[in-house]
Formats: C-alpha cells, sequence, structure tokens
C-alpha cells in the first residue's frame, strides 16, 4: 500500500516545490530537500545523500540501514523541471557539431569538444540564452583552437527546479538560431609557400621563414606541397600564387615584402591575382601588416616579418581559422582588435591567455 503524508504546503526557498513527508519504498524517483548525514561510530561520519539527490530504487536499503523511514523530498508541481533534467535539456540544445557532454553532476553539465579544430560559439545566442530566468550557461572563449576533450562550456539553472516554459523558449531559441557551440575541425589542407626576396632568391641569405611556415602547418594538419622563391619581380609573385593554386593548393602563403616601403610589392602581387581582397592590414600586433585575399575562392595571406621572429602573431588568431574551413570577413578582422595585442608573455601560454580574446 503506497503511503504518503503531506506535511503543511509550503514554497521554501524555490519557487515550484512544495515539501512533503513521503516512505522511503515511495520515494525513487522524488527529490530530497535536505543533506542526509551517515555516522558508523569510530569510522565515518558525513554525508550520504546531497540535497537535490534524486532517489534511486537501489538507494533504499542504505536509506533504510541509517534509519530513514520517511524522507522529506520536493514534490515538483506541474510545469516545473529538476535541475539535472533542465541541465541535460539544456545542453543537449545547445551542443552542435563534434561536441558532446556526459552525465549532470551537482546539476551541472559541461560540454567538451570531440575532436581538434576550431571552437565557434554563436556569442549573440550565448547572450541572450543567458538573458533568460534562472539560465547559467558560461563557456570558454570563441576562436580559440581545441584539442579533443578540452572543456568548452558548463551549464545549469540557478534553482534547484525551473520552470519549464522557459526550457522550451531555450530550446526553441537553440533550434531557431543555433547551434549555440561547435568544432569545426581542421581539414587536411594543401599549402603552397612563396617567399618573397631577392636576397633570398639569390642564395645571400638563408630562408628562415619556411621553416616556421612547415612547423606551424604541421600543427594545423596542414600538408606543404610546395615552396618557391621569385624573388621581388611583381609579376613572378603574382605567377607563383596562381601557379600553386592551378596546382589544387587549398591555400598560399606569401611571405615578406608586406610593409608599406615603396619596394614591398607583395600586396599588390596578390591584388593582382584578381578576386577578393579582405583586407591589408589587422589590429593586431604583432601582425598588423597582415593581407588576406581569395582567388577563386582559395585563401591567399600575405604574411609580414613578424611571423617568422615572434611566437604568437596574427598568424595564429587568422590562419586556423581559415584552414577550419570559416571564410574570413573584413569584420572578422575589426574584431580581432580587443586582445589583439599580444603581451609576448615568458613562458608564452597561448592559446590560455587573453591575446586574440
Amino acid at each position: 500500500m503506497c503511503f504518503s503524508l503531506y506535511v503543511p504546503v509550503r514554497k521554501d526557498s524555490e519557487e515550484g516545490e512544495t515539501m512533503k513527508k513521503v516512505r522511503v519504498q515511495d520515494a525513487v524517483g522524488m527529490v530530497l530537500c535536505h543533506d542526509m548525514t551517515e555516522i558508523v561510530p569510530g569510522k565515518f561520519k558525513g554525508r550520504a545523500f546531497k540535497k537535490g539527490h534524486v532517489v534511486k530504487e537501489e538507494d533504499i536499503e542504505k536509506l533504510l540501514d541509517i534509519g530513514k523511514r520517511y524522507l522529506y523530498v520536493w514534490d515538483l508541481e506541474k510545469g516545473y523541471v529538476h535541475e539535472d533534467d533542465a541541465a541535460q535539456r539544456m545542453v543537449k540544445a545547445a551542443a552542435g557539431a563534434n561536441s558532446s557532454y556526459g552525465e549532470p553532476k551537482e546539476g551541472k553539465i559541461e560540454l567538451r569538444a570531440s575532436c581538434r579544430g576550431v571552437l565557434r560559439i554563436n556569442i549573440d545566442l550565448l547572450y541572450e540564452l543567458n538573458g533568460l530566468k534562472d539560465v547559467c550557461f558560461s563557456t570558454i572563449h570563441s576562436g580559440k583552437t581545441v584539442e579533443e576533450g578540452k572543456v568548452l562550456a558548463g551549464t545549469r539553472v540557478i534553482p534547484l527546479v525551473t520552470e519549464e516554459d522557459m526550457l522550451l523558449q531555450f530550446e526553441k531559441l537553440c533550434e531557431e538560431k543555433g547551434p549555440l557551440i561547435e568544432v569545426l575541425p581542421f581539414r587536411h589542407t594543401k599549402i603552397g609557400i612563396v617567399t618573397t626576396g631577392s636576397e633570398i632568391a639569390d642564395g645571400r641569405i638563408e630562408d628562415k621563414f619556411g621553416p616556421v611556415l612547415k612547423r606551424k602547418a604541421e600543427e594545423l594538419d596542414g600538408e606543404i606541397i610546395g615552396q618557391v622563391f621569385p624573388g621581388d619581380e611583381k609579376e613572378e609573385i603574382t605567377n607563383a600564387i596562381l601557379d600553386f593554386i592551378g596546382q589544387g593548393a587549398d591555400m598560399v602563403q606569401v611571405s615578406g615584402g608586406m610593409s608599406v616601403d615603396p619596394d614591398d610589392v607583395t600586396p599588390s602581387a596578390i591584388r593582382d591575382c584578381g578576386g577578393e581582397a579582405v583586407t591589408y592590414g589587422s589590429p593586431v600586433l604583432p601582425g598588423a601588416m597582415f593581407m588576406l585575399s581569395y582567388v577563386k575562392g582559395i585563401p591567399v595571406v600575405g604574411l609580414p616579418g613578424c611571423v617568422m621572429y615572434s611566437k604568437r602573431t596574427v598568424f595564429d588568431l587568422a590562419v586556423p581559422r581559415l584552414l577550419a574551413g570559416e571564410k574570413l570577413t573584413r569584420e572578422d578582422f575589426i574584431k580581432m582588435a580587443h586582445g589583439g595585442f599580444c603581451m609576448q608573455c615568458d613562458p608564452c601560454t597561448y592559446p590560455d591567455c587573453g591575446f586574440g580574446r
């Protein structure tokens, strides 16, 4: 026979909850409204069950062992949802491609990267969701290179229970404007390197740019399909870029000759390839003289000298996103201004720092 005794009804600290007293055997699926302590003389004294715990069938024997014949539990009113169930619904609605999540722990669920790539967060949607009553959804910064298993975000509701209507609104926003969070995986990308400078083409000095770009390509799953040294002749630089595109390159990286000096012709050589010049110049230091153009849909980047000798530059903010398949715009570069000043810390902790954030 099922027996339950209602305590005088009152709204405790949480709206949508009524506290009641029930037999332990009838409490399966109900939510404890206070911590429960277990005492084993001379061995243990501590919390056996936490407030908010959902009673399971396997808990009954232990509850009886610690002297609990009756429990005080929350009786959720119609239209309210427990924090664990709410967190599961929110993270499911928010998770996009290449993100994963587990079970709630103390009402919170974490979202992790399921592959290596670039994190993309719909920031406007993130703000809108956090404007809903009871929602807590926090993330790391968008645009970061993340490894598989990296924690990307955490979510929960503030009270122990929340309104069903809020969750429906949360899910609708994610469906209409989402995904909130996704990871763009690095693709196997073929890269051509055009290294300018007559002093390098003539063998007067050693090329220092190529080894840096090859190392960075390996870090981003890229493959260098060739490197050429056309000197400082604008037409030769243009032809070298177009030749790599003709060979099937997914990106062409042009190093050197990017300043405003009259004899630095790389920007005009890139423009002579045709296509869409997105930007010449970026609000990032180091890396102000960066250039991006799309030639026949292929990104062509002009790289300033700082990429060769500075540990982290505009290269690290822009190129990984391009290799993950993003098509960057002028507005994307403008937004890099906030956090675009590298402090050049020693030791460098990038990407776990404020650069580009």
